[in-house]
């Protein structure tokens, strides 16, 4: 019975996934929080679906992959900004048109050279393919972005719940909103190689949703998002061995589940104090 319990952790290819899910965990469990406190949900699918071009473009120019999807993120980040500053459509509206166009260029630019790289792999991830190079650049991509949460945590809460009193305090208001979204596209481009662009967004918000729904206080909020993003990566990982599912799959899956509970729970108790009140 333990050796088959043990047996997904025989083999490189899932060894390599359960390392790469410790790996892309914290960043995207941190940033989960913010991007849920600033209302930046859609920011997080907007980045994520806007570095295809830059990943087509990245590859026909013979750069690194990552390069052009971190480019192609900041170019996507900085236009929803400027078009929401000086026009009257709402950023969330802006976001949705500026990364299914980008998105959209990608489809057509993919589509239109001749390459041996499989789309799929670019979408949905491979983390039963990580390799070597993969986890290294998850690594460091994740230690700089951890760090950065971890160090400005307050500053950035503040800017997240009052950007005037942000200011007013002498913060760099400007340094922490673009130093957010930098993180932002680092922390896809992280992802590419375990979760791909579509079901990144599902580590870039679910965590965060989960532990707002919990906890009551920001830090533990910090502290629970990377506690269930790190469960649900090693468990899905785990149980798609068991389950012949794709991984990124099964612990996007699993973190819906743990929301949806989450969700279940919260509503019961509010609920039970109306009752009591």
């Amino acid at each position: 019975m333990i050796d088959i319990l043990m047996q997904p952790f025989q083999f490189p290819f899932m060894q390599n996934a359960f390392w790469i899910s410790l790996l892309v965990a914290p960043p995207t469990a941190l940033l989960s929080c913010f991007l849920v406190l600033k209302g930046w949900a859609l920011m997080g699918d907007a980045v994520s679906h806007a570095t295809l071009p830059g990943i087509v473009l990245a590859w026909i120019l013979g750069l690194p992959l990552i390069v052009g999807a971190f480019g192609a993120g900041m170019l996507c980040a900085l236009a929803t900004g400027y078009l929401a500053d000086n026009s009257r459509v709402k950023q969330d509206t802006v976001m949705g048109v500026v990364f299914a166009g980008m998105f959209g260029l990608g489809i057509i630019l993919y589509t239109s050279i001749h390459t041996n790289e499989h789309l799929d792999h670019i979408l949905f991830g491979n983390m039963l393919g990580v390799g070597v190079q993969d986890l290294w650049t998850s690594g460091l991509i994740g230690l700089v972005v951890t760090t950065l949460l971890v160090v400005k945590w307050k500053d950035l809460l503040l800017h997240a719940f009052d950007p005037t009193q942000a200011r007013a305090s002498g913060l760099p208001v400007g340094w922490l909103h673009y130093g957010l979204l930098s993180a932002l596209s680092l922390t896809v481009v992280s992802t590419l190689s375990s979760t791909g662009l579509i079901l990144a967004v599902g580590l870039l918000v679910t965590p965060g949703a989960i532990a707002f729904l919990t906890v009551r206080s920001f830090d533990r909020m910090l502290v629970v998002s990377v506690a269930v993003c790190l469960f649900a990566m090693l468990s899905g990982t785990y149980a798609s061995f068991y389950l012949d599912s794709a991984p990124a799959a099964t612990i996007v899956l699993i973190l819906t589940a743990i929301f949806i509970a989450a969700f279940t729970r919260r509503l019961a108790l509010g609920r039970k104090t109306e009752a009591e009140a």
